[in-house]
């Protein structure tokens, strides 16, 4: 079960992305104060959750949670900055538009630039040990699919109504064969011999799991 803060007494705020991977469409960043925790122990990493349970989640976030945000990056900043920095801008921003302010920020993950002298938490994995972290990570992941399933209408077959933009083999065939688009990531390793050798060693992992 997840703890429901990290410094009892003061109002924390959880943050988290979602899209640092993939190499196409914004990382996203959300920020969320809880209070209440009895409500929130159907929490977890909105990695571990299906579709359905994450948009039941986010809609009790949006209604009981004391207070919420979500921002995000664009590819052109991703481009400019580098994805790590992208990410936390979009917290930042994210955090920015939180009302009231914390007493404290828990970020999951091991990286952060320290926000309006706010005193911070960076946790390895949070999104599996706070309720905060865990709301977080459940806002910025269906906010930035929900805007994926929009930009798969804008920008036909490359799938990312199913792979989010992230780097399946599919998406990356889709690449090969139509080209990059104004959402793809330029900075990221989109296509060439780099794709080859990742195709080399998907084939070669799925043979030899195969074989086992």
């Amino acid at each position: 079960m997840l703890k429901p803060f990290y410094t009892e007494g003061i109002v924390e705020a959880g943050c988290d992305e979602a899209g640092r991977g993939c190499l196409a469409g914004p990382v996203y960043a959300a920020a969320v104060i809880l209070t209440g925790h009895e409500r929130w122990k159907v929490l977890d990493d909105s990695k571990k959750l299906p579709v359905s349970k994450r948009n039941l989640l986010r809609r009790e976030i949006e209604t009981h949670a004391p207070a919420f945000a979500v921002a995000s990056a664009d590819v052109e900043e991703i481009d400019r900055h580098n994805i790590l920095r992208a990410s936390i801008m979009a917290m930042h921003r994210a955090l920015a538009k939180l009302q009231p302010a914390p007493d404290a920020i828990l970020v999951d993950g091991n990286r952060f630039i320290s926000y309006a002298e706010i005193p911070h938490q960076c946790i390895v994995g949070g999104d599996g040990l706070f309720y905060s972290i865990a709301a977080a990570s459940v806002l910025a992941k269906t906010y930035r699919d929900e805007h994926m399933v929009r930009l798969a209408k804008e920008y036909p077959g490359y799938g990312w109504e199913n792979n989010k933009g992230y780097p399946t083999r599919a998406h990356r065939e889709a690449i090969i064969k139509l080209g990059v688009t104004p959402c793809h990531r330029r900075s990221f390793r989109l296509n060439g011999r780099q794709m080859e050798i990742n195709f080399d060693s998907e084939r070669r992992r799925k043979m030899k799991k195969d074989h086992l």
